[in-house]
């Protein structure tokens, strides 16, 4: 397909970058949970280890020892997140770097809302450690998410576009 027609399907492009993000994210958690045994590490450099994990909590695992009730919240918040992003995305007019943001918010929430309704916890393969610090285990979909929220604090940097064209 001609990248130009890309441009006059935005919401295609859209829905296959979603697609894409959701199946490498799942891919991986499913490859390194098969390969690396649970608990266990692999060194790749001095600063970062793959390993094998499982987060029941959210971000930095919090609230990850709350009792099972977690599970449930987590995943009605990604729900109240994910579908009015995904709609707003596909049905109303944004600029395409809104759009793409949509679509890293879309593709990691749902990445970790998968793990969430399938096994009650979120598979991690990602360590970035300094000096016996660790950063908290992630994967992919965090990564998405972290960078929509980057590329959200862009957005928010920048004039208004419909503000620009109407003034004078």
């Amino acid at each position: 397909m001609h990248f130009s027609r890309w441009g006059a399907s935005p919401r295609l492009l859209w829905l296959c970058a979603v697609g894409v993000m959701i199946a490498l994210d799942q891919l991986t958690k499913a490859y390194f949970a098969a390969t690396i045994p649970f608990g266990s590490s692999i060194e790749v450099t001095s600063w970062f280890n793959l390993v094998h994990t499982l987060n029941e909590g959210a971000a930095f695992s919090l609230f990850a020892d709350a009792g099972g009730w977690q599970r449930w919240f987590f995943i009605a918040v990604s729900i109240l997140v994910v579908v009015p992003i995904t709609l707003t995305s596909l049905f109303k007019h944004i600029e395409p770097l809104e759009r793409l943001v949509g679509a890293l918010i879309v593709a990691g929430g749902t990445g970790n809302l998968i793990d969430r309704m399938s096994t009650g916890a979120v598979t991690d393969f990602l360590d970035v450690h300094w000096r016996g610090l660790h950063w908290p285990a992630f994967n992919l979909a965090d990564v998405f998410i972290v960078m929509a929220v980057i590329g959200w604090g862009v957005l928010s940097l920048q004039p208004s576009f419909t503000k620009t064209r109407s003034e004078p």
